[in-house]
């Protein structure tokens, strides 16, 4: 697949009250997110089979350790293969993991014209960001390969308020952050999404309000995130 051209961020004076998601089967759809009204923009891809025994064989291998690099484009591949050491029975598994992972990082760089990307890949077993939240960055890019996706609520269903310290101790379901349970939308296993957040231009008070997913016992999440640097 080609990695999408970079786009022109038109500013806007003034900020709608209102942000919304943009979803597709098609990658296409993350470059939705330059829309003024979009604070989510998800790719909803289903993993290769191929990629999904490789994601199962390595999730329990002791040699997929937590990664926190600063990868390029043309060398994201390379990168990768340096830091995770896997046995001879694994190179294929590997292989196909780090060949997506570069894809993803080759065509978040083009979107957003960026030279290198803060990349992250954990294996979880507890919730990463269990409350809800937004971060104070431009933009993130979250994928699961393995396990339930991030949880996130949509702008007019949040009172935010409620947020941080105004959850008065509270559970998010009891703190008044949402209205019902319903309003808890999540991204499934092998969806691409881009969240907006709080440093994005003209987006302040419009940052995807999103968390973690709880865990059950013994569950493992293969979680990967992209960062601006």
């Amino acid at each position: 697949m080609n990695a999408l051209a970079p786009l022109t961020h038109t500013l806007v004076n003034s900020t709608p009250m209102s942000r919304k998601a943009a979803h597709s089967s098609s990658a296409d759809i993350l470059a939705h997110i330059y829309n003024h009204d979009i604070n989510i923009a998800i790719w909803q891809r289903a993993l290769a089979e191929k990629l999904t025994k490789a994601v199962n064989t390595l999730i329990t291998s002791p040699a997929l350790k937590p990664v926190e690099l600063a990868v390029t484009p043309e060398a994201a591949y390379q990168q990768l293969r340096q830091v995770i050491t896997v046995s001879n029975t694994q190179q294929a598994e590997i292989s196909a993991l780090c060949s997506d992972i570069a894809l993803l990082v080759e065509m978040f760089c083009c979107l957003f014209d960026l030279k290198r990307a803060g990349l992250r890949l954990a294996v979880l077993n507890r919730p990463m960001c269990p409350r809800f939240h937004v971060d104070k960055i431009p933009c993130r890019l979250v994928t699961t390969y393995q396990g339930i996706g991030t949880q996130w609520l949509q702008h007019h269903h949040v009172d935010r308020a409620k947020l941080g310290a105004g959850n008065l101790g509270k559970p998010d379901e009891e703190s008044g952050l949402f209205k019902h349970l319903s309003n808890i939308k999540q991204l499934n296993s092998g969806d691409i999404a881009l969240l907006k957040g709080e440093y994005w231009d003209d987006n302040q008070g419009a940052g995807l309000v999103h968390r973690s997913a709880p865990m059950a016992t013994n569950e493992q999440r293969l979680l990967l995130t992209l960062d601006f640097i």
